[in-house]
């Protein structure tokens, strides 16, 4: 396609979500703050797995790998965001913006099937522990957590060619504080019907397929429970499950609000909103909900602070 006087070299304008008055300056400095706790904790999270040997089981290595994902996901978006906002230049270069499109569409698409599969876990675990070594064993652990990965790269990879393919005129500004798909292809000249169409199926695949995965999975867990005759049992089994449910309630919520809604009922505003919740705010939640409700995570992290010795 032709590039109507852009270049490669071409820079796009992020809008970006604040300006510079006292209350979005402290909005900013929120902002910051939130992205340095879940910067520390998805960091902890992977260290204290990787670190400990009684960690080193199918849950809590799909829970690294979540932790590293909400690792890259913040990094991608909120430096760049502090850099436009500090330095007061909004802009970024076409190659910088593919890289963004890219790395925001594997995490997302990533983590959509890694929550799948940390639900097919839980599954296995409460309705089937006797089997649980078969079906979930190191080498079948590591092949789903690969396979999200994976299918998360094809997805980015799919996107962002397709996104930079298309002819770009007229106004440079988009209306986000990141290049988004969405946002990116209201600059565009060409016409991008059939991309959104595509959009839309990816989405179906990549959010609505694991959903269906984690209802089924959460509705026989739930069931196997509920018949359980001790209830520590049924406790211990509503804990484990309740913390895995939260985050898949906010994460695909809101990725469905922002990728499944029609373009003509479109909200900049709404969408910059909604994407500060899952690519900023999720991130920091996720290892605060998984921590705090864990024991083995806690146990795990005094021993690496030495106060489990100290206390002996």
């Amino acid at each position: 396609m032709q590039w109507n006087n852009w270049t490669l070299n071409s820079d796009f304008i992020l809008l970006g979500i604040f300006d510079h008055s006292p209350v979005h300056t402290f909005l900013f400095s929120l902002v910051l703050s939130i992205f340095l706790v879940a910067l520390m904790g998805n960091s902890v999270i992977v260290l204290l797995i990787y670190l400990d040997a009684q960690l080193h089981t199918p849950m809590y290595i799909l829970l690294s790998q979540l932790s590293l994902m909400d690792l890259m996901l913040i990094c991608t978006t909120v430096p760049q965001m502090a850099f436009n906002f500090l330095s007061g230049n909004k802009s970024i270069s076409m190659a910088g913006c593919g890289s963004q499109i890219f790395f925001y569409v594997t995490l997302l698409g990533a983590e959509c099937f890694l929550l799948a599969l940390m639900a097919y876990d839980r599954y296995v675990a409460i309705c089937h522990p006797l089997r649980y070594p078969v079906l979930m064993s190191p080498k079948i652990c590591g092949l789903m957590a690969a396979s999200s990965w994976i299918l998360g790269s094809l997805d980015g990879i799919i996107e962002v060619a397709a996104a930079l393919s298309f002819s770009y005129c007229g106004s440079r500004e988009i209306p986000h504080f990141f290049c988004d798909v969405p946002a990116l292809l209201t600059l565009s000249c060409s016409d991008t019907s059939m991309f959104e169409k595509m959009i839309f199926f990816c989405c179906v695949i990549m959010l609505l397929f694991p959903v269906a995965i984690i209802i089924a999975s959460y509705t026989r867990v739930i069931l196997a429970v509920v018949q359980m005759g001790s209830s520590e049992s049924r406790h211990k089994a509503f804990a484990t499950c309740s913390s895995h449910l939260m985050v898949v309630g906010m994460y695909y919520g809101a990725a469905m609000f922002i990728y499944m809604r029609p373009s003509s009922g479109r909200s900049p505003k709404q969408d910059k909103i909604v994407s500060a919740f899952y690519t900023i705010l999720t991130p920091m939640l996720n290892p605060l909900i998984y921590s705090l409700r864990n024991r083995e995570v806690a146990r795990a992290f005094m021993k690496v602070l030495g106060i489990d010795k100290a206390t002996e």
